[in-house]
């Protein structure tokens, strides 16, 4: 079978204006997923990311020059319109700054937005599961055996909800557990398409590598 394998972008800049480019750390974690997938002999033959900044860099970070197909379906979810709509526009501080008080709003705004709620909100969440799966079926159909995906948390934790047939409310505690660069592998073929690896780090399997690691 084929296999697409999704990557979650490195680490971005939590709480700066620009969220949407990457750390230093990030520009260094891009350079260790892109150097442990050569290592594993793993080379794609079809590329695919979203359309954010921080999602182009990374690619760029890994090392790949071949030009990528984009497709929007793999942006992230908007948190800070999805913040702004539950707060009335006046997002408190410590959930703009404070990394642990951030994440725990965001898992009780994406429930609340999957249940319906935040109407007002520049997406819904049924419009959100949709254009994710279009963006599935966009990376597998292709004659490709290899299709590298850089994408961000919330849709690869929508995707393996839905290769899993999870409820709606798994995806929540999914997304936030996808770490930076990490790698979620799927086989896929006309008629399936198979989580086969969830979140797996090899590039930061060394003591000193693992200080790298990030969720955000």
């Amino acid at each position: 079978m084929a296999e697409v394998l999704v990557i979650r972008h490195a680490q971005a800049s939590f709480g700066a204006d620009n969220y949407d480019r990457l750390s230093d750390l990030g520009h260094r974690q891009s350079a260790l997923a892109g150097k442990a997938l050569r290592q594993s002999g793993w080379k794609p033959d079809r590329l695919i990311t979203g359309t954010l900044n921080r999602q182009h860099e990374t690619l760029a970070g890994m090392g790949f020059d071949q030009e990528p197909e984009t497709h929007p379906g793999l942006n992230e979810y908007d948190f800070h319109d999805l913040l702004s709509v539950r707060f009335g526009g006046q997002v408190p501080d410590p959930v703009r700054h404070d990394r642990k008080t951030h994440f725990r709003t965001l898992r009780e705004t994406i429930l609340d937005w999957q249940r319906g709620g935040l109407q007002g909100a520049s997406e819904s969440w049924q419009d959100f599961a949709q254009r994710v799966e279009a963006a599935r079926r966009f990376a597998v159909h292709t004659d490709a055996r290899r299709v590298l995906v850089i994408s961000s948390g919330g849709p690869i934790g929508q995707l393996v909800a839905s290769s899993l047939g999870a409820p709606d409310a798994r995806m929540v505690a999914l997304n936030l557990q996808v770490k930076n660069t990490s790698w979620t592998r799927f086989f896929f073929s006309k008629q399936n398409f198979i989580l086969h690896e969830f979140n797996s780090t090899p590039h930061f399997s060394t003591p000193e590598n693992a200080k790298l690691l990030t969720y955000s």
